[in-house]
């Protein structure tokens, strides 16, 4: 994210990611406020997509927002990276609608600037309209697939609920550092 990019690590992962030429995709999500500092008061540099410029890896801005961009920019930066070229950065300039966390009463914005937002540019809202007004889907279509969206949802949090602990010897399955 915004935040965790003015961190020193990164900056050691361009490199080696670089001098290795290794096929990694890095996509820095900005949403504009570093848990609860606006990206203005806390870098230097506020166009992340810039930030391999010293380590010679290229880097694209896309509208986080804008489901097709996203998808367009994922796809040439995969083909960049399995072309052999190395690393490439992305930066997705998006927007959260809530706080950092459960205690983040999200008072750095206004509610004009939330409800701006939620009006014109939200995600779910405008691709959703690009299919009806295309003729993809229709509403009948639309609701049927949030009918399903919210059943998978109730029916994986029921099982994450419901379901017992997992026994101390899955603690390291998976994790290879």
């Amino acid at each position: 994210g915004d935040g965790a990019a003015n961190q020193g690590q990164v900056y050691e992962a361009f490199n080696m990611a670089e001098l290795w030429k290794l096929p990694v995709v890095y996509i820095i999500e900005n949403n504009q406020y570093a848990m609860g500092t606006s990206v203005a008061r806390s870098s230097a540099e506020t166009e992340f997509f810039k930030r391999g410029a010293s380590f010679n890896i290229p880097g694209v801005q896309v509208d986080g927002m804008d489901v097709e961009a996203v998808m367009d920019a994922g796809a040439e930066a995969i083909s960049y990276c399995r072309s052999g070229k190395g690393p490439i950065i992305l930066e997705m300039k998006t927007y959260r609608y809530r706080g950092h966390s459960m205690s983040d009463p999200a008072k750095y914005r206004t509610k004009e600037e939330l409800a701006e937002v939620r009006e014109k540019r939200d995600p779910i809202e405008n691709f959703g309209r690009k299919l009806l007004d295309g003729g993809v889907l229709t509403e009948q279509d639309m609701k049927a697939i949030d009918s399903e969206i919210k059943q998978r949802v109730i029916a994986a949090a029921d099982f994450a609920t419901h379901s017992p602990e997992p026994g101390l010897g899955e603690l390291y399955t998976d994790v290879y550092a």
